[in-house]
């Protein structure tokens, strides 16, 4: 039988310390991998949860305008649809979530009332109330309530993702033209439309970056909303609603 040498024996302790190197190694690899996974499904669900969120307002606003602009519907019934189909959508939210609880009853009503107070709490927020930090001027605040209600829901939909988002001018009349040394417009949406509501509001741009400006502008467009960008030393978005045909 042969004898094993001093060397052979340094070689199989050396094959064993690189095998325990590369098994390190594959761990790390793994490791690393493995968190890298983990964010992206945090990172994944914050997105998913924020757009299953943010969905049934924008589908809201997109039921109201559609109703009123291509169905002749009066402003506020379009809302009060829209309304009624976000709540609809926000209900399969719940019965997918709470599918295993056996009380389908129950959980209908409790589902109902959450939703209703949700949806309800928030559009009369949005119809009666804006806050100063969404608004350029105290004057602007004061003429909110002569917006058109969808445009009002509209802009406090936007604010839920858009916190910094700045209402610079709502209603104008012929003589704030003329005091500005401009000819007035015989066709604004910032004046008092035929409905007695004003159907044009105008957005800051300024101060923010093009990527989110042309993501404002999107969404805005997404809503079935007619936006026009105004550039130069006034930077703004004109968001209006058209006068039904």
């Amino acid at each position: 039988m042969e004898k094993i040498s001093q060397k052979d024996i340094d070689w199989l302790l050396n094959l064993k310390s690189e095998k325990g190197i590369d098994q390190s190694i594959r761990e790390e690899k793994v490791k690393r991998l493995s968190l890298r996974r983990k964010l992206f499904k945090i990172v994944f669900s914050s997105l998913l949860i924020i757009g299953l969120g943010i969905i049934p307002f924008f589908i809201l606003i997109r039921t109201a305008v559609f109703l009123n602009l291509e169905k002749d519907m009066n402003g506020w019934f379009a809302l009060l649809v829209g309304i009624l189909t976000s709540m609809g959508l926000l209900g399969l939210y719940v019965f997918f979530l709470f599918r295993k609880v056996k009380n389908k009853k129950l959980l209908a009503q409790f589902g109902f009332g959450g939703i209703a107070t949700l949806v309800g709490g928030f559009c009369i927020y949005a119809l009666l109330y804006l806050s100063s930090v969404n608004a350029k001027t105290e004057d602007v605040r004061e003429v909110y309530r002569s917006l058109h209600p969808i445009l009002r829901v509209s802009v406090a939909t936007t604010t839920l993702a858009e916190k910094e988002l700045v209402i610079t001018d709502i209603k104008r009349t012929e003589e704030d033209y003329i005091s500005w040394g401009l000819t007035p417009l015989e066709s604004s949406m910032h004046y008092e439309q035929k409905d007695g509501f004003v159907h044009a509001v105008d957005l800051r741009t300024i101060g923010h970056s093009e990527f989110r400006n042309k993501m404002l502008e999107w969404s805005l467009k997404a809503m079935g909303l007619q936006i026009i960008r105004h550039v130069g030393t006034a930077d703004h978005l004109h968001v209006a609603l058209p006068n039904k045909q």
